[in-house]
């Protein structure tokens, strides 16, 4: 294995790593489920995409084609998730959280 591969999985594994852990903090930090729902979308995306680049760049046997199609489901599933959970803490009528204090 060269150089350049190992690099770039070691780049995109670093990058999906702290997209993972902003979600984690995310979820731990923010006030109410609207925004955790939020963070757990966008940089879970992210890094799960990331992460699924590194293992293409690092494994030489797995074919792209299954990288690629593991982002596509990714981006599929994972925005969708997250937006059935606002729908649901929305339908519960659950308070949210402005500057001003919760609603």
């Amino acid at each position: 294995m060269t150089l350049l591969p190992l690099i770039l999985a070691g780049a995109c594994a670093g990058i999906g790593f702290f997209f993972m852990l902003v979600a984690g903090v995310g979820i731990i930090k923010f006030p109410d489920a609207y925004c955790r729902a939020h963070a757990l979308g966008k940089a879970m995306t992210l890094g799960i995409i990331f992460l699924l680049l590194a293992l293409g760049f690092y494994v030489e046997a797995v074919p792209w084609w299954k990288v690629f199609l593991g982002i596509c489901f990714q981006l599929v599933t994972i925005p969708v998730a997250s937006h059935l959970f606002c729908l649901v803490a929305y339908r519960r009528k659950m308070p949210r959280w402005s500057a001003k204090g919760w609603l």
